[in-house]
């Protein structure tokens, strides 16, 4: 069926896109990697043990759609210390696990959105009517993360905090300027529940 993942034998996903699909998808991906932005150590590629005992930013990053892709890992926004020095501590703790975990984050969707774009290209022989796109176990894992931080992305420029939001995206009027973004988040929704499905056991 056309835009809906399905398993493969031994492992693995297939899905029908037409070039518009295709398009549109890796368009997205490469904007992902523009957002998440290079390596840390991008500027010494003679010294491969930079990047790996570089130290990451301890502040929370100021674009919302970073914050929602890299959220402080002891702050609980439904919830509010009870004093000031329990805010203070949890800031502490946030940036500390900030500052050693952000670049391996970063690294990992890089790659996630590196491999939608390899996979796509692939395709790039596909005519007019598209073409079946046939995922690896480790391809659709990584595409699941893909079209999970694309949905926090576009998530973030839409302002959707809770499932209610997203329900009223279906009811957007056409002339919205928001209905693109809004029609490509739940689509993107649909493909990542069906890849889901097939990585069930």
């Amino acid at each position: 069926m056309p835009g809906t993942f399905e398993p493969l034998p031994g492992g693995g996903a297939a899905v029908a896109l037409d070039h518009v699909e295709i398009s549109i998808i890796r368009s997205l991906a490469v904007q992902l990697l523009e957002i998440i932005g290079p390596g840390p150590a991008e500027d010494a590629p003679d010294d491969p043990l930079a990047e790996l005992f570089a130290e990451g930013p301890s502040e929370p990053p100021t674009d919302p759609v970073l914050r929602r892709l890299l959220p402080d890992a002891y702050c609980d926004p439904e919830h509010t210390p009870a004093s000031t020095e329990d805010a203070e501590q949890q800031r502490a703790y946030s940036a500390e696990f900030r500052r050693f975990t952000e670049n391996d984050l970063r690294a990992g969707k890089r790659e996630n959105a590196l491999s939608v774009i390899r996979t796509l290209d692939a395709l790039a022989s596909a005519g007019e009517g598209g073409a079946v796109l046939n995922l690896s176990p480790e391809e659709s894992r990584q595409w699941l993360g893909a079209l999970n931080d694309l949905r926090l992305a576009i998530g973030a420029r839409l302002e959707i905090a809770d499932e209610d939001d997203t329900d009223l995206l279906y009811r957007l009027p056409d002339e919205d300027p928001r209905k693109p973004m809004a029609m490509a988040y739940l689509w993107l929704g649909g493909l990542q529940e069906t890849l889901v499905s097939t990585l069930m056991p």
